[in-house]
Parts: C-alpha cells; sequence; structure tokens
C-alpha cells in the first residue's frame, strides 16, 4: 500500500477588513434599524444605479430608483 502525500496547508490570500462578505457570510434578513439608524433616508449603490430607501412619517419603508 502507498502512503498518500501530507496535505500541505494553501496560502490563504490577504482579506481586506473592510470587506464584510469575506468575514461573514451573507444575511438573508436585515433589520430596517440598522440600515437607517437615526436616518429617514439613505442611498443605496447596485450596479450602476442609486436607490433610494426612504422611511416615512407612518414609520413605512419606501424604495425609490
Amino acid at each position: 500500500m502507498i502512503d498518500p502525500e501530507p496535505i500541505q496547508p494553501t496560502e490563504q490570500p490577504a482579506v481586506d477588513p473592510a470587506d464584510a462578505s469575506v468575514i461573514s457570510p451573507p444575511r438573508e434578513k436585515w433589520n430596517s434599524a440598522e440600515l437607517l439608524g437615526d436616518r429617514i433616508e439613505i442611498l443605496i449603490q447596485h450596479g450602476s444605479e442609486v436607490y433610494r430607501l426612504r422611511r416615512t412619517r407612518q414609520d413605512k419603508l419606501i424604495l425609490y430608483k
């Protein structure tokens, strides 16, 4: 029987701490308070488009393109 070669650890690429997708798995659900904080509106970049997520006076959310 032939002994298998020992497995060598692979070198991991440097991780940018600002890239949270590398550090933690993607989330399926976000709390609006986490996104908006105390703001009424935030801008969201999606590809080449910019969207506005706005909280109304009735505490509803509206997404504008």
